[in-house]
């Protein structure tokens, strides 16, 4: 990478919302995000999206492939790892002191995890009132002790677990004796369960930056349509409930289903994210 290239490429991230979007596409993997998907996550007018998106096209930084008439964004990794690689040869070549630890902790993240069962997971959304309290209670019940799951939100519901939630978890037979909605940060301080893996649900906890977590858990986006926004009469809105326990259910049991042990980081990231792209629905509950 060029000095005038590398430059154009740190300009374009030294804006907040810029930095924002790259983020959310770094973490949507191969995948990417169509233009209304990153708006709605971040909250933003599809102008203003559009405008931050050319810079960054500019930079080099992302790309987009035309699907019909909508264009999905992805990050560019190969231009991510150049930008890295112009940052990391460029101090080697005086203080290889320096940089000797970053390409060693590199080359590790390439091995096999160091994770052993049970395994820890951490499930996401914004109130914490449906879809991760769902994740949390199905991964519990079906992980026979191999997968220990607990769930927070970014802005926890000021009055609990939505009560459709409650419903149908009790309805499924679940025990919904302790289910509760928390905030992340219960996660991130002293005392807290190291964690292997975060999976965010919705896309608004997606964006959020999240709290240090103890350890160096992997993480993936598995955003699932909100059922508490859902409209219409009380039936159709428990659908909505039952569909994204449906949903997640599908991706929690391929997700238990996978080698971790022997699968290195690059092989199991790239799996945790093809599970995020997973829409058909499980069998009927």
């Amino acid at each position: 990478m060029e000095k005038v290239q590398a430059t154009s490429a740190f300009f374009a991230l030294s804006q907040t919302l810029r930095l924002d979007i790259f983020r959310l596409l770094i973490q949507s993997g191969e995948h990417g995000r169509l233009p209304g998907d990153i708006a709605n996550a971040l909250g933003i007018r599809q102008n203003t999206l559009s405008n931050n998106l050319a810079v960054l096209l500019n930079a080099g930084l992302i790309q987009r492939v035309r699907e019909g008439r909508n264009l999905r964004y992805t990050a560019n990794t190969a231009e991510v790892r150049e930008m890295l690689s112009f940052l990391l040869e460029g101090c080697c070549n005086a203080r290889p002191d320096l940089c000797h630890p970053l390409l060693e902790r590199a080359v590790k993240r390439m091995e096999a995890p160091v994770f052993k069962p049970p395994y820890t997971v951490l499930f996401l959304c914004n109130g914490n009132s449906a879809r991760s309290l769902i994740a949390e209670a199905i991964m519990n019940a079906e992980g026979k002790g191999a997968f220990r799951a607990f769930s927070a939100g970014a802005n926890p519901s000021d009055t609990g677990p939505h009560p459709y939630t409650l419903d149908l978890l009790r309805n499924l037979k679940h025990d919904a004796s302790a289910v509760r909605t928390k905030c992340w940060d219960e996660f991130a301080g002293d005392g807290a369960p190291e964690l292997d893996f975060v999976f965010t649900v919705c896309d608004k906890a997606a964006a959020e930056i999240c709290p240090v977590w103890p350890g160096q858990p992997m993480s993936a986006h598995w955003g699932v349509p909100d059922p508490v926004a859902a409209e219409g009469n009380e039936a159709e809105r428990r659908l909505a409930f039952a569909e994204a326990y449906r949903m997640l259910r599908n991706r929690i049991t391929t997700f238990m289903s996978l080698p971790i042990a022997t699968l290195d980081q690059f092989a199991l990231q790239k799996r945790l994210d093809q599970i995020g792209q997973i829409s058909e629905l499980a069998e009927d509950v």
